[in-house]
């Protein structure tokens, strides 16, 4: 079984947070980190966790009003240039039977603003037909463009581990 986590991020926080969850998934299974932009647009069978994660930007996942402010912001490239995880989630397809998913985001910590991109993938999500493992989760940037706040690196390993944990436990490959 493999984990993928996809991710769409401005300033490179999410992209952070994504490969620690991956990081922490991969204590039991094969976790493949891609952005936005390169993601297959069908999950094939081998994986059996998607992890979804994108910027909170107007209460909500991104949209291209928002990605192109978010652009006029930014002191320095962004990470993610073309579609955002909207567009992806809105063609997405998949031939996993029994895939699992988990959905985060990254937020303003203080002051906590309302709304999450995270529970709006997680309802994309499971309107494709693809159950949650986990309710969504959000871990926390100082000001628009960051930083992450002080140990969400490690919350995000830890929740990537717990994650892990739901799997089903696969026989080694022999053949690898």
């Amino acid at each position: 079984m493999e984990a993928l986590v996809v991710y769409e991020s401005m300033y490179g926080n999410t992209k952070q947070i994504a490969e620690a969850v991956a990081e922490g998934l991969s204590s039991r299974v094969r976790a493949e980190v891609v952005e936005v932009g390169s993601a297959p647009a069908q999950v094939g069978p081998a994986v059996g966790l998607l992890v979804v994660g994108g910027p909170t930007h107007a209460f909500s996942m991104s949209r291209v009003s928002t990605r192109q402010s978010a652009a006029q912001q930014a002191t320095g490239p962004l990470v993610s240039r073309g579609d955002g995880v909207r567009e992806w989630l809105a063609t997405l397809r998949t031939t996993a039977a029994g895939l699992g998913s988990a959905a985060f985001d990254t937020r303003i910590a203080k002051p906590r603003m309302p709304g999450s991109a995270a529970r709006g993938i997680a309802k994309r999500l499971s309107r494709l037909g693809i159950r949650a493992l986990a309710p969504a989760q959000s871990f926390y940037v100082v000001g628009t463009q960051g930083p992450l706040v002080d140990s969400e690196l490690e919350r995000a390993r830890q929740w990537g581990e717990s994650l892990a944990a739901l799997l089903p436990v696969t026989a080694p490959d022999e053949s690898a």
